[in-house]
């Protein structure tokens, strides 16, 4: 890939990242407001909505046996749980306390792949991964004050999206990425449906709430859009780095709209948290590249899988 089709899948993750952390912050500040079931049902049909009229735009097509199959019914499953947990921590925590937290996501997939799917993995990304978790366990400091029930919430997120992220590795590789985010948003709208009343109830929205919550469905689309754009246009090890621009966006994010700044605690777990990240990243590259070049020698030679 040229150096400017990378510089290019940079930007646009940078890109979704902040239409990630923007949503977040939007629906934050409607949570007074309504429930969160009330959220994830009205922001999840504006999803659908777009979603299907830009997979009617490109005629992407799937069939029933996709849609039925165990792995696409266990994604969307584990998407529309792990949005109802990030809801609860997110809209009670600072949010660059949640956002650090879940950086340690790219750890906890890895991890994850290497459990279960078994994926090869060094004792050098083993060890980044270990150490990314004592930056959570700084972050969220257990037994202590900066430890609650939220922190709590926004780490299970990161244990179902990272088996969000393992599943989606078993989906029929012919499966537009549109359709399997559509997928999601109808499960997620179907659960903060049944969610409503457990939640308070449904309460009556004004013109501020409903257009609030489209610009908040409007930037959660950028993240998808530019995410899919991101990973399909750029070299992964150069492209993956740019998902922490998220804890930056959530930092500025955070301090202009509800003027937090994150503790020393925080700053110094984050900094563990994606300085392993980052290294599992630069080891994976690293692994990649040499088999590349393993596999290109054994080509040239006589009798070699590549003659």
């Amino acid at each position: 890939m040229t150096l400017a089709t990378n510089y290019k899948a940079a930007a646009f993750m940078a890109l979704a990242m902040s239409g990630f952390i923007i949503n977040d912050v939007i629906v934050k500040t409607l949570t007074d407001e309504i429930n969160y079931g009330q959220v994830m049902f009205v922001r999840g049909l504006m999803m659908v909505v777009l979603l299907a009229a830009l997979i009617a735009y490109k005629k992407h097509s799937i069939t029933i046996k996709q849609i039925k199959s165990g792995p696409m019914l266990l994604r969307v499953s584990l998407e529309a749980v792990a949005t109802t947990f990030f809801l609860i921590g997110f809209s009670n925590l600072p949010v660059a306390n949640a956002s650090a937290i879940m950086q340690a996501l790219p750890l906890a997939v890895t991890l994850g792949a290497y459990l279960f799917l078994k994926e090869p993995v060094g004792w050098r990304r083993l060890s980044a991964i270990l150490i990314g978790l004592v930056g959570v366990l700084i972050i969220i400091r257990p037994g202590l004050e900066g430890f609650n029930i939220y922190s709590l919430a926004i780490l299970t997120v990161v244990i179902l999206a990272a088996g969000r992220d393992i599943v989606t590795r078993l989906l029929d590789r012919d499966i537009s990425p549109f359709y399997v985010s559509l997928l999601a948003a109808i499960a997620v709208t179907v659960l903060g449906a049944v969610l409503i009343v457990p939640f308070g109830g449904w309460r009556p929205m004004n013109l501020h709430i409903f257009g609030t919550l489209m610009l908040a469905a409007g930037f959660l689309f950028v993240g998808y859009h530019f995410i899919v754009l991101a990973m399909r246009d750029g070299d992964i090890a150069t492209v993956a780095p740019f998902r922490y621009a998220a804890l930056l966006w959530a930092v500025i994010l955070g301090y202009l709209v509800f003027d937090d700044l994150p503790d020393l605690w925080t700053v110094i777990g984050s900094i563990i948290v994606v300085g392993s990240g980052l290294y599992a990243i630069f080891r994976e590259h690293q692994r990649n590249k040499s088999i590349k070049v393993i596999s290109k020698s054994a080509s040239q030679i006589p009798g070699g899988r590549g003659t």
